[in-house]
């Protein structure tokens, strides 16, 4: 359950940040109120997460294990883009205490590595020499949050793609 709401509904906010702040999809009003909306739906699955923690060690109880592994990504990367869980939060604590194993350090520098080329994305993009996938989740959480003129114009520049069509 954690795995699937983390890899869906979470990961499409934090893509959806990145396609405005990476890759420029909105500016001005529209992305401030884009933006917004992605913080408010972040909090939300913080509660939901923080709930499923309770008073436990780890999201798996008390070890580490596949609920940490699924959902750590999507809570560093919404702290990542100014949206950590609440200081004093359970959430928070448990955060600290994920990211300090080895093997989610070494994850987290690897990712850090890996997104340092993001940087000028921007224009590749908007030029249509790299075309973003807006599948399922994603296309959902773009048209629920306000981008539904984002994927038009970028179906209209061809910088947009949707999965394969098998016919």
């Amino acid at each position: 359950m954690i795995e699937e709401l983390c890899d869906t509904y979470f990961e499409a906010i934090n893509w959806g940040i990145a396609e405005i702040r990476v890759f420029g999809r909105a500016t001005g009003e529209l992305a401030d109120a884009m933006i917004a909306r992605a913080g408010e739906q972040i909090v939300g699955v913080e509660v939901w997460l923080e709930r499923e923690l309770g008073t436990a060690e780890y999201l798996n109880g008390r070890s580490f294990g596949w609920g940490d592994l699924s959902a750590y990504p999507y809570i560093a990367g919404a702290a990542m883009n100014g949206f950590p869980p609440p200081a004093a939060s359970t959430l928070a604590r448990w955060l600290a205490r994920v990211s300090e194993r080895p093997s989610v350090r070494q994850c987290a520098q690897a990712a850090m590595e890996a997104m340092a080329s993001f940087a000028n994305l921007g224009p590749v993009v908007d030029s249509g020499l790299f075309i973003r996938e807006y599948r399922d989740h994603r296309l959902e959480w773009m048209m629920r949050s306000g981008g539904a003129q984002i994927v038009l114009d970028g179906m209209a520049r061809k910088n947009i793609r949707f999965a394969i069509e098998i016919s």
